[in-house]
């Protein structure tokens, strides 16, 4: 794994394994923002201030970081479930300049703690945010919770074929609560077709940096 700064200055991880960067080149903060924070949980906080949220993707961490801090600004309580196959080490984490981005450098310990927290179980990181970390592949994640919104931070379909199939993606439908939204940086064709496929009403939106448009699908 190597560490490469994108065009906003934050870090990102170029994965060998499958030949393309955790986050868009444009910005890793930037897209984070956008897709995940703006599209997704400030959308769901308008109307309830307790939220489970599953992440597909935990990576280096940036969504649940971005995440605890505004749970944080705006008194929300969060249940984080995060899903990471391969789980980058503490010492990359380390090196991570979100917090310094984010203009908030005091909590970098609290961004190297997401990495160093136990695997398996949930851990109370604050008063606002618990996080539950489960090393696994998407394929066969098994669970009874139910979540009010989903991040859905795969790599792309050309590099992880197997994570963008109709399965998975009724899988993930069925683990909704009644108007619960998944939310992707993805809006190709074939995949928003899935979406409908499997019962998801489709929400087209304006795309970060790079992109021309993202998805936000409801149940």
């Amino acid at each position: 794994m190597d560490l490469i700064v994108t065009q906003d200055g934050s870090h990102s991880i170029f994965a060998e394994q499958y030949g393309v960067t955790y986050h868009s080149k444009y910005g890793a903060v930037t897209e984070s923002a956008h897709v995940f924070i703006d599209a997704g949980l400030r959308m769901k906080a308008v109307v309830q201030s307790d939220l489970t949220i599953l992440e597909v993707g935990f990576g280096t961490g940036l969504n649940a970081f971005m995440t605890w801090l505004e749970a944080e600004r705006r008194n929300l309580k969060i249940d984080y479930y995060g899903i990471e196959a391969y789980p980058i080490e503490p010492e990359a984490a380390r090196q991570l300049n979100f917090a310094d981005l984010l203009e908030v450098p005091q909590r970098q310990s609290d961004l190297l703690r997401l990495h160093t927290c136990a695997w398996g179980r949930k851990v109370q990181m604050s008063d606002h945010f618990s996080l539950h970390k489960k090393q696994a592949r998407l394929e066969t994640f098994l669970t009874t919770k139910r979540f009010d919104l989903i991040y859905f931070d795969a790599f792309a379909p050309q590099a992880q074929p197997e994570l963008w199939t109709e399965g998975i993606f009724r899988r993930l439908f069925n683990y909704l609560n009644p108007d619960g939204a998944l939310v992707t940086y993805c809006a190709q064709g074939h995949f928003k077709r899935t979406l409908k496929h499997v019962g998801f009403e489709v929400e087209r939106l304006a795309g970060p940096p790079g992109k021309r448009e993202m998805t936000r699908a409801w149940k």
